[in-house]
């Protein structure tokens, strides 16, 4: 009887005129939940495999020899929030998958257009906005912790593992945000909220906005280290701005 209601259950998430009941909706949102936490605890494992490898990584974008680390756990448990983060990202496709198999049966032919794109360039835009800040990461600390810079010369950096990977961990999650402006923007474009008229008459104050999310969104109080966010959000606004006006919207 099990196997019959399953099969009538994808039968009906087939057909787009069928209406599934409250309990199968909460039997796909389980299937999906078991499915994504599954591929979250393979991926956490695999990672922390490697964690060794991927500390290494993290340490020589980071143009660091060594790090410490102040308490007895402090390593041990430094590999596993390495683990648990490196795991989310390495289950997110899944994640992404079921959530869109969860949510498909109740889209339209047009919605679901619009939203399998923006969830599939969302994790694309934000995995971009992870190599960004990757990228970045040697500037950040030479320049905030250059002796005689924005630290005093009388100090040292000794760089303790679990601050060091707090910081890594809050640059990637603003670099990953912030580069899913152009996705937002277009979607927003596409769903007729805004165009790239309004867009570009209202250029001035999107500069400054975006000067403002850069301040907010990167650490330290210099002058220099928002630019290296700021220029990139500019530079994704005009696309976003360009590609709404070559779509003609």
């Amino acid at each position: 009887m099990a196997l019959l209601g399953r099969g009538s259950r994808q039968s009906r998430r087939r057909d787009p005129e069928a209406q599934m009941t409250v309990v199968e909706h909460l039997e796909d949102l389980r299937r999906a939940l078991i499915i994504s936490i599954v591929a979250w605890v393979v991926g956490t494992i695999v990672a922390y495999v490697f964690w060794h490898d991927e500390f290494q990584f993290l340490l020589h974008r980071a143009g660091l020899q060594q790090a410490i680390f102040l308490n007895v756990t402090g390593g041990f448990m430094f590999g596993l929030r390495l683990a648990f983060y490196v795991g989310i990202l390495v289950a997110a496709p899944v994640i992404l998958w079921q959530m869109w198999w969860f949510v498909s049966p109740g889209l339209l032919q047009h919605e679901k257009r619009i939203f399998f794109p923006l969830v599939f360039f969302s994790y694309l835009f934000f995995l971009g906005g992870v190599a960004a800040a990757l990228f970045a990461l040697p500037i950040f600390i030479k320049i905030l912790t250059f002796p005689g810079f924005f630290a005093p010369i009388e100090l040292k950096y000794l760089p303790d593992i679990s601050q060091l990977f707090s910081f890594i961990l809050l640059i990637c999650l603003g670099f990953g945000l912030v580069f899913e402006l152009p996705v937002v923007l277009y979607a927003l474009g596409r769903l007729g909220i805004i165009n790239s008229s309004w867009l570009y008459r209202n250029r001035l104050y999107w500069i400054l906005a975006l000067g403002l999310l850069a301040n907010l969104m990167t650490p330290g109080a210099d002058p220099i280290t928002p630019l290296i966010m700021f220029i990139p959000l500019w530079v994704f606004w005009e696309g976003a701005a360009l590609a709404l006006k070559l779509s003609g919207r």
